[in-house]
C-alpha cells in the first residue's frame, strides 16, 4: 500500500485515526495493539506472501532480546555468543532474500556458466526491519535493557509510517512514546503538525518527483545510446527525482507518525545545500548515516588509528552501498563516495581542520560537491555498470553533443516552451528549491518559532503549533493539487530497499 495511493488516503488512514483516537487514551494496550494489527495490515496488503516472515522476524529478536537480557544479568559468557548468532541470523535472512542470486551470478559468470539467474522477489523493507532490530539487539546486548512488552516491540519494528522505508528508529527515542496516555492533550496540534507535513511531502512526491520522472530515461535508455545533452538532461532529471522523491516520503512519515502523536527522528536536510560530502552525509538519510557510523564504523576502528580511518571510511561506505542493493551499480555508488570522504577528510586534515571559506569559495564548494554527488547518482540508477559507464561517457561528449532541437518534446504534452526543452524548465526550478528555499521543518518553524522541546538530539521539535487561516488554505491548496494528480503505480524509489 503507498502513501500515495487512493485507498490509503481516502480508506486506510481516515479508518486507523478514527479508531485510534476513538479508543482515546482509556487503554495504551488497546491502542498498541490496533496500530499493531493495522500496520501489519498495511505491510501485508502488497504481498501477503511475506507477512509471515516479518511476523516471524519480530517474534525472534523480541525473544532474542530478552534471553541476551537474561545472560547479561546473570554475568553468563553466553552473551556474547548469543548476540553473535541472534545478528547472524537476521544478517543470513536479509542476505538470503536480498544477495542470493547476485552471488550465483557471480559463481555462474567465475565459472563461465551462460545466462543469469532470474532475480527473486525481495520482501518489502526487508532491510529497514532488519537494521532496526540489529540495533536493538546491540543495544541491549551493551547498553539497555530488553523490552518487556511484546506488542510495544512489535509495534516499534512494524509501524507502518517507517516500515518500508525508513527512518531507522531507535528503541530508546520510539518505544517510551507508545505509553499514548495523553493522545487528546495535543491531539489538534500533532494532526495540524502531521497533516500539514504529510500535505508537503504528498505534494513533494507527486507533483515535483513524478512529473520530473519521464526525463530520466533521456539519459538512462536501454534503447538508444545518449548524447551529451540527452545525458546530462537524464542524469540532472534523477538527481532531482531521488531528492524530492525521498524527501517527499520523510515528510510523509514524519507527518503520518506526528498524527499519532509519536515523533520520529529528522532524516532529511537539505543535502543539496552541503559544501562538501561529509556534510552531505550529515544530511542524506540521516538516520542510516548514524547507524553506520554507530555500528559500522566506529566498531571497526573509526577514526581512532590515524590514517588508518581511511580504510574504516572505504569499508563502511562499501557495506553501505550494498545495503541499498545488491548489484555492482550499489558497489561502485557506494565506493565513490567512500572516496569522496576520504578526499574531504584529507582536505581537511591539510587544511588543518579549518572548514570555513568566503562567500564565493563556499557556493564553488557546494557546487562541486553537487556536481560529484550527482555523477555518483548514474550507478545508483543504472541497470548495470555498462549503462552507468555508457552515461557517464556521454556525459563528457564521446557520442556527440545532440541538438536542442531534438530535445524539445515533452512527453506529456509534445511541445516545446520557448524553444527551450520542458525538461531543462523542470530541473531549473527544482535545483532552484534545492539550493535555496528552506526544507519543510524549517518552513514550519519559521512560521510558528516557538519550541517545547529539543532535548533527544536528531529528534524532531516539538512544535506548540496552531495554524492560521492563511496556512490551513495553502497547506489545502498543496494537498488538493497533489491529490489530483495521484498516480497509483509511483512507488517510491526507496520502496526497493
Amino acid at each position: 500500500m503507498l502513501f500515495n495511493s487512493y485507498v490509503f488516503i481516502l480508506v486506510f488512514l481516515p479508518t486507523t485515526l478514527a479508531v485510534f483516537y476513538a479508543i482515546g487514551g482509556s487503554n495504551s494496550a488497546w491502542i498498541r495493539g490496533w496500530l499493531t494489527l493495522t500496520s501489519l495490515y498495511f505491510y501485508g496488503f502488497w504481498n501477503i506472501s511475506f507477512l509471515p516472515l516479518l511476523v516471524g522476524s519480530i517474534g525472534f529478536n523480541y525473544f532474542a532480546g530478552r534471553i541476551i537480557e537474561h545472560l547479561k544479568s546473570t554475568r553468563s559468557p553466553w552473551r556474547g555468543p548469543a548476540f553473535v548468532i541472534a545478528v547472524g541470523s537476521n544478517l543470513a535472512l536479509l542476505s538470503y532474500f536480498k544477495y542470493t542470486t547476485f552471488l550465483q551470478n557471480i559463481i555462474e559468470q567465475l565459472a563461465g556458466l551462460p545466462g543469469a539467474a532470474p532475480a527473486a522477489p525481495i520482501p518489502l523493507g526487508i532491510s529497514f526491519f532488519t537494521f532496526t532490530q540489529i540495533t536493538y539487539l546491540a543495544d541491549v546486548t551493551f547498553r539497555d535493557r530488553a523490552q518487556r512488552d511484546p506488542i510495544s516491540y512489535a509495534l516499534f519494528v512494524s509501524f507502518f509510517p517507517h516500515l518500508i522505508a525508513g527512518p531507522i528508529l531507535h528503541h530508546r527515542q520510539t518505544i517510551p512514546q507508545f505509553s499514548f496516555q495523553f493522545i487528546w492533550q495535543n491531539a489538534l496540534q500533532n494532526l495540524a503538525i502531521g497533516l500539514s507535513m504529510f500535505s508537503f511531502g504528498l505534494f513533494k512526491k507527486v507533483v515535483l518527483a513524478d512529473s520530473v520522472q519521464p526525463f530520466v530515461s533521456l539519459g538512462f535508455s536501454n534503447h538508444n545510446v545518449p548524447n551529451l545533452l540527452d545525458a546530462w538532461t537524464g542524469v540532472l532529471a534523477y538527481t532531482m527525482q531521488i531528492y524530492f522523491d525521498f524527501s517527499g516520503y520523510t515528510d510523509m512519515a514524519i507527518g503520518l507518525a506526528r498524527m499519532f502523536g509519536v515523533i520520529f527522528p529528522i532524516n532529511f536536510n537539505s543535502p543539496y545545500q552541503a559544501t562538501n560530502v561529509i556534510e552531505f552525509w550529515r544530511r542524506w538519510h540521516m538516520t542510516l548515516s548514524r547507524f553506520l557510523r554507530d555500528y559500522v564504523y566506529i566498531p571497526i576502528g573509526g577514526n581512532r588509528s590515524g590514517l588508518g580511518q581511511y580504510p574504516n571510511i572505504l569499508i563502511t561506505m562499501l557495506l553501505g552501498g550494498l545495503w541499498h542493493g545488491a548489484g555492482w551499480t550499489f558497489i561502485a555508488w557506494g565506493g565513490l563516495h567512500g572516496l569522496f570522504l576520504v578526499i574531504n577528510h584529507a582536505w581537511q586534515r591539510a587544511r588543518s581542520g579549518s572548514h570555513t571559506f568566503a562567500r564565493g569559495r563556499e557556493w564553488l564548494s557546494r557546487c562541486v560537491t553537487f556536481l560529484a554527488v550527482a555523477l555518483a547518482w548514474v550507478f545508483f540508477r543504472a541497470d548495470g555498470m555498462e549503462q552507468a559507464f555508457t552515461v557517464l561517457s556521454a556525459a563528457v561528449g564521446a557520442h556527440g553533443i545532440g541538438k536542442v532541437a531534438l530535445m524539445c518534446i515533452d512527453p506529456n504534452s509534445g511541445s516545446c516552451a520557448l524553444g527551450i526543452p520542458v525538461a531543462w524548465y523542470w530541473i531549473a526550478g527544482l535545483l532552484c528549491i534545492a539550493f535555496f528555499a528552506p526544507n519543510t521543518q524549517q518552513v514550519m518553524n519559521a512560521w510558528k518559532p516557538v519550541l517545547e522541546d529539543v532535548r533527544v538530539t536528531g529528534m524532531q521539535a516539538r512544535w506548540r503549533f496552531m495554524p492560521t487561516l492563511p496556512w490551513a488554505i495553502g497547506t489545502g491548496l498543496l494537498f488538493a493539487i497533489a491529490f489530483a494528480m495521484l498516480n497509483e503505480h509511483s512507488q517510491f524509489l526507496y520502496y526497493q530497499f
